[in-house]
């Protein structure tokens, strides 16, 4: 069998693209949008009929042409790198890093509305870079800020859902029943059982179903933690506050450092392309024509997951297990000699390497950059900045990583426990309600495009035997 072109051609293939359609873009998506319409759905709107056409030409005309090769090493690795998914909210370069809608975090730090200037990016400002692929502007965030306070009201039954589990369950598993008990209000399932809405309007009553969830994920969420850990005190949602702050506020952490910490955090943590686990399973599961709240309950079991979200939680509980055998005040040839015992035990350093980057994660920078500025004498932010001087070097000596640069995980623990939110397993949680935005704008628009129902042909051992021993 001859192939089209190899992996590593793919690879630099894809580079191009992602720089080529940066630059062409830079306009479209930089240009702050100077419509005085503050209603998001009505951008959609008029957005989405020149996107289905986009679509339906890309389909006539280059249905047909190839995108890459899979190999053996594909199908048995999990089906890594197989370039096999529609994500329209981001890109996941392997040099690049992620760029929302064509726009890397830097880029969004200088762009999207800050509470105030030289601040964070709020995350209602990026959502509405996800849906529309344009820079909102102040006024714009404004409302859409109080458009998600309106809709967060949680029914009571959500909370004896998750009352109903022991405090012992884990907080994805207390978070999850939540989300499962928000379904019953699904707009979209009520629209399809009615039969009232035409398949190509699917995609109205599911950005009702995205916008109630996620305006209601920050109130569940925050629910579980003051549940688990501040005896059931609950903190109310402040109206007047923007959706990052309020996030802040509910889990009982009002500091300014810590509201924009959780701007950073819910904009950072919102979308990683489609191929992610979390992302994947709410794509595949939304392709089925469940409603949001299915897809998004299926992707935080995913995020539940060691090898993807619960790293976040690994990393603080492994640094801290630096501090207690060795001190605070570690050197680097002792740090050197404790990652050496961690590997030679068979476990991983976790936080470092990633399944599709090749440099180190923009989102770390990023969260680097802020301790940098809020808090540079941390003792465990300073043991991170040791980390990221030991163990690259020592990875690539051991020649088994591909990548071993920090990723995201890294760092975000460390700046967590710094203002005081220092129960670990309850991080993966902060993760899940970041992710509503990007799986959930990206689920509107697998709606409006029509996109179909996911379902990838699978073989067996035997099979592939044939398969190798007739292309020889």
């Amino acid at each position: 069998m001859v192939f089209l072109r190899s992996v590593s051609a793919i690879s630099r293939l894809r580079s191009r693209v992602t720089k080529q359609s940066s630059l062409s873009n830079s306009v479209r998506w930089i240009q702050t949008q100077g419509s005085s319409d503050w209603d998001l759905k009505s951008q959609l709107q008029e957005i989405i009929p020149e996107q289905q056409d986009r679509l339906k030409k890309l389909k006539s005309q280059h249905g047909t042409v190839p995108v890459g090769n899979i190999t053996v090493d594909m199908v048995l690795g999990g089906m890594r790198g197989m370039t096999g998914l529609l994500w329209e909210t981001s890109l996941l370069d392997a040099e690049e890093g992620i760029r929302f809608r064509g726009m890397s975090i830097p880029e969004c730090q200088k762009v999207l509305p800050a509470a105030q200037p030289g601040g964070e990016p709020l995350p209602e400002g990026l959502l509405w870079l996800l849906l529309t692929g344009k820079v909102p502007n102040k006024e714009q965030v404004d409302a859409l800020s109080k458009e998600l306070a309106s809709r967060a009201a949680v029914p009571d039954y959500v909370y004896k859902a998750i009352n109903a589990l022991p405090l012992t369950a884990h907080p994805m598993t207390q978070f999850a029943s939540g989300v499962m008990a928000l379904q019953v209000e699904s707009e979209f399932q009520k629209a399809y059982e009615e039969g009232v809405v035409h398949k190509s309007k699917f995609w109205e009553p599911t950005f009702e179903d995205a916008l109630n969830l996620i305006a209601r994920v920050p109130v569940v969420a925050s629910y579980v933690y003051r549940r688990m850990f501040k005896d059931g005190s609950i903190i109310p949602l402040d109206d007047s506050l923007d959706y990052g702050a309020n996030f802040s506020h509910m889990l009982g952490f009002d500091s300014p450092q810590m509201k924009e910490l959780m701007r950073l955090y819910v904009t950072i943590h919102s979308d990683h392309e489609g191929g992610n686990v979390s992302a994947h399973a709410g794509h595949l599961v939304g392709s089925a024509l469940s409603d949001p709240y299915l897809a998004f309950a299926a992707a935080l079991n995913g995020l539940a997951g060691p090898l993807h979200g619960l790293a976040n939680q690994e990393v603080l509980l492994w640094i801290k297990s630096v501090v207690e055998e060795c001190g605070e005040n570690i050197s680097k040839d002792q740090l050197k000699d404790y990652v050496w015992k961690t590997l030679n035990s068979g476990k991983v350093v976790p936080g470092y390497g990633h399944g599709v980057l090749r440099k180190t994660d923009p989102r770390y920078v990023c969260q680097r950059e802020f301790a940098l500025k809020h808090l540079p004498d941390d003792p465990l932010f300073q043991l991170v900045s040791k980390l990221y001087e030991v163990v690259p070097p020592i990875l690539t000596e051991l020649g088994k990583v591909k990548n071993p640069w920090p990723n995201v995980d890294a760092h975000s623990g460390v700046l967590l426990n710094y203002y005081g939110l220092t129960e670990a397993r309850y991080y993966t949680v902060l993760f899940g309600v970041s992710r509503s935005l990007g799986i959930c704008s990206q689920l509107i628009w697998d709606r409006a495009l029509g996109l179909p129902l996911e379902r990838p042909k699978s073989v067996n051992m035997d099979w592939l035997d044939k398969f190798m021993s007739l292309s020889r």
